[in-house]
């Protein structure tokens, strides 16, 4: 799928059997004129107010969303390592008085 294409041999022209081409220029004359680039076919998008404010506040709720899911992560993370903490500090305990014989 994401491999190039590339001509079968057969059909690429090789330089031994390219026979070269002489190129005679053509003056260029000022009457002479670019044609313009082809139309696109392409609907164009516009926007109406109402359209747009729908877009604005759509926007806005998407941001308000990921920004409250970012949130609630962070603080999943942070409730997470201060009880790991707590439970680091008792089993420290634990081990001293263990340690000490008591």
């Amino acid at each position: 799928m994401f491999t190039p294409k590339y001509p079968r041999p057969d059909m690429a022209p090789s330089p031994a059997t390219a026979s070269p081409t002489v190129h005679t220029p053509v003056p260029v004359t000022p009457a002479s004129v670019v044609p313009a680039a082809p139309v696109s076919n392409r609907p164009v998008v516009q926007l109406t107010p109402g359209s747009a404010l729908a877009l604005a506040a759509g926007g806005g709720a998407v941001v308000l969303v990921v920004g409250a899911v970012l949130v609630s992560l962070l603080l999943a993370v942070a409730i997470t390592g201060v009880s790991v903490a707590v439970v680091a500090v008792v089993l420290r305990g634990l081990v001293n008085d263990l340690n000490k014989g008591r």
